[in-house]
């Protein structure tokens, strides 16, 4: 069981979810206010996307990213900064190969395009991030004709500008192949220790949300490794408790789930909150931003 848990708050609703609830943040403003109210009830990392503040779509533009930390920065309100480098990997197939793809709803771009927010942010030098994320490997989203393609070339190069900027890595893993490409790019120096990676499961069609599941990709992370778990829907804040168990630390917000209880919709800082009570209840306590800084050896 793990005596010391970090909570990381993923604070901005994904792409279907943002029309459903009161609580999804769009502009840059909201985003950065609903980040804080995570921060504030005990969570030390906000995981942060954005989105075009005019259509509510997601955005990769860094105008939208630098105001969020911006107004994260000036609150003065102490957090580890965590932003996706996520968006740019989706491609719709059409039904007849090359010749109707990709279709509509396709972003494919480059791996510098993908993290252009980051790169600019940390060459500008003021509202660099602490945290960035990579999606370590390739899954079909859902059932239709969508999946994420993020290849071994793409993240190596991406975790090399990470490292060349001086940003902690954050591996995402949706599947257990995405964990051996994981243990290659640490076996190849492209991490710095720790490794800080995330177990994300649930989501169709990576790794089910299941202990056996879970534990088998706990038995085989790297030496030297931070790592946190979550599961989506009805299951985040069971997987709460579950992560800690294995000795993990947990994720919780409005990216993975909307609900407080059935029917009740959340807020970030009300999972935050109710994500703490289970960790204490559980005999373990919450670590501070300032801890998690060291334990993660971000200067």
């Amino acid at each position: 069981m793990n005596q010391d848990v970090i909570i990381t708050c993923a604070v901005t609703g994904d792409d279907t979810k943002v029309t459903k609830s009161p609580h999804c943040a769009v502009t840059p403003e909201q985003i950065a206010a609903t980040a804080i109210e995570a921060a504030q009830a005990g969570a030390a990392i906000v995981h942060i996307h954005v989105r075009n503040p005019e259509t509510g779509a997601f955005s990769m533009e860094t105008k939208y990213y630098r105001e969020v930390v911006k107004r994260i920065r000036e609150s003065k309100v102490d957090v580890l900064v965590n932003l996706t480098c996520g968006m740019g990997g989706y491609i719709v197939v059409g039904d007849n190969g090359l010749a109707d793809t990709p279709a509509p709803g396709s972003d494919f771009c480059s791996q510098e395009d993908r993290m252009r927010h980051v790169i600019d942010l940390c060459n500008e030098g003021k509202y660099r991030p602490d945290i960035a994320t990579l999606d370590c490997g390739s899954l079909n989203f859902g059932d239709g004709n969508r999946a994420y393609v993020s290849t071994p070339n793409y993240l190596r190069k991406g975790a090399a500008i990470l490292r060349d900027l001086g940003v902690k890595a954050e591996l995402e893993v949706f599947d257990t192949g995405n964990l051996w490409f994981v243990k290659q790019l640490v076996k190849e120096d492209l991490i710095p220790a720790p490794a800080l990676i995330q177990l994300c499961l649930g989501i169709p069609y990576g790794v089910p949300a299941d202990t056996g599941h879970l534990l088998a990709m706990v038995n085989s992370l790297p030496a030297d490794t931070i790592w946190t778990s979550f599961a989506i829907s009805r299951m985040q804040m069971p997987w709460v408790a579950q992560s800690i168990l294995l000795g993990g630390n947990v994720r919780v917000g409005l990216e993975d789930n909307l609900y407080l209880s059935r029917g009740v919709y959340a807020s970030n800082a009300q999972l935050v909150q109710k994500a703490r009570t289970i960790i204490e209840a559980m005999g373990a306590r919450v670590l501070s931003p300032a801890q998690v800084r060291e334990k993660l050896r971000i200067g």
